[in-house]
């Protein structure tokens, strides 16, 4: 399924997935073309990249969710506000596609739509070096993924940058909107900026600026 959006909407794409498995990585890759293999647990913590007259029509905001913390109420309202869903698992933790099943199961039941945008991921490709080019490591999950959930399915590397803009590319295009991830995104995307990080103690500005 894909949903509808005017060019002045806002679309929200939220990251889940178990802990470790690379959401924070995937995000700092696309925004900052960067990767820091240090693990550091996340709470929360929005990106937004902001409309830019005659170019991006579409403001996109990110959510980055923690997979460490069990917030019941907070990953509810999080799906409530979200329009399109990564589902991020750990290539080399088979076990952690148990997390995206259970996930995607949440998602469902709280949009009360089988057919929610929804691109699963498989991350940390970087870990099987001897495959080529389009080979997939999980043929379970992306059966599962593309056959059995019709959803997007794409195994990626933050720490190689491979694919990872296929994700947002996906997660767009099944949003279905009309303004698509132009040349003036992938120029501005290194300048966005945090919303809000419920984990730090000072307050942040609830809007992000694009310099």
């Amino acid at each position: 399924m894909s949903l509808s959006v005017s060019p002045s909407d806002t679309v929200r794409l939220v990251f889940f997935g178990a802990a470790g498995v690379g959401k924070t990585a995937l995000i700092q890759r696309f925004l900052n073309d960067r990767f820091d293999d240090r693990y550091r647990r996340t709470v929360e913590e929005m990106y937004c990249l902001n409309p830019e007259p005659g170019a991006l029509q579409l403001r996109i905001q990110i959510l980055d969710t923690s997979g460490s913390y069990s917030f019941p109420a907070m990953r509810k309202l999080s799906i409530q506000q979200g329009d399109a869903f990564a589902l991020v698992f750990s290539l080399s933790e088979p076990d952690s596609f148990q997390e995206v099943e259970r996930l995607r199961s949440e998602i469902i039941q709280v949009k009360g739509d089988a057919e929610v945008p929804i691109v699963v991921v498989g991350n940390q490709m970087d870990l099987f070096p001897g495959l080529e080019a389009g080979q997939q490591v999980d043929l379970r999950a992306a059966a599962t993924a593309e056959l059995e959930w019709d959803c997007g399915y794409v195994e990626t590397s933050a720490k190689v940058d491979y694919r990872v803009w296929d994700v947002f590319h996906q997660l767009i295009r099944r949003v279905n909107s009309p303004a698509w991830l132009s040349p003036a995104l992938e120029r501005r995307r290194a300048s966005a900026q945090p919303e809000a990080n419920r984990s730090q103690q000072r307050r942040k500005p609830q809007s992000c600026t694009l310099s």
